[in-house]
Order: structure tokens, then sequence, then C-alpha cells
């Protein structure tokens, strides 16, 4: 079953990677924010009817839920926004292994203190020097 679910992790990073490039390329017609307002609009539409359609939870719960955890769109917008700008300046590949790294250090320093209601899963030396291995890639890849 990780197999599977990796697998599908997989193929997610690699539809970001085509939409970012896509949007990268629509943004020179329209503009970034405007690129970005499509590419939300369309996402939202897509999973209005799915959810509509085949969800099993209460849009109404929305209500209940502490309102920090509203952000996740805002987080969402602000990442599509960087990603578009990004990509047209420094191409797909360093931009992602910039979010990448991002997405590693800050999920590696959540982890290690369990926030946001999460599992702690403590931060070692392996980890530290896998996290520097990680930003000697990354130069090695944009000096090239």
């Amino acid at each position: 079953m990780k197999l599977i679910i990796a697998f599908l992790a997989l193929i997610g990073g690699s539809a970001v990677a085509i939409q970012s490039q896509i949007n990268a390329l629509f943004s020179k017609k329209v503009g970034v924010l405007e690129s970005a307002t499509v590419s939300f609009t369309v996402g939202a539409l897509a999973l209005f009817f799915l959810a509509f359609f085949f969800g099993k939870g209460n849009f109404l719960n929305v209500f209940t839920v502490p309102k920090w955890q509203l952000i996740g769109g805002l987080l969402g917008a602000f990442f599509i926004v960087i990603n578009i700008f990004s990509v047209n300046l420094i191409g797909v590949a360093a931009t992602f292994m910039a979010v990448i790294i991002g997405q590693i250090l800050v999920g590696a320093v959540i982890d290690h203190f369990g926030l946001f209601g999460g599992v702690v899963y403590p931060i070692n030396m392996t980890k530290l020097i896998a996290l520097a291995l990680m930003f000697v890639g990354i130069y090695l890849f944009n000096k090239a």
C-alpha cells in the first residue's frame, strides 16, 4: 500500500511540475496574478464538482473548525504566484529544487516539534546531514 501511495505522490509531483510550466507560459500573455487566479478558479471548479458528486464530508463543518485552519487556501495561492514568477526566471527544475528543499526543511521543523497538532518525528544528525546535502545540490545545480 505504501508503494501505491508513493507512486500517487510521484504522479502528483509530476502534475505540479507540468502545471508550473503551463502557468508560467500562460502568465506571459495574461500576467502572473491573473494566471494564478485562472489556475485556482479552474481547480476550484473541478474540486467543487468532485466534492459535490463524490465527497463524503460536509461543507457546513467548515464553520466548526478553528479559523486558522482556513489559511491553507491562502498559502496555496501564495505558492502558485511565487511558483509562476520563479519558473519564468529560473526554470521548472531550479524552482522545484528550491520548493522541495523548502518543503522538506519546514516539514522537518513541523515534524520535530509536532506543530499544528502533528505527530512528533525528531530531527537527528542524519536528517541534518541530508538537509545540508540538499542545499549543496541546489547550489551545484544552479551554478551549472
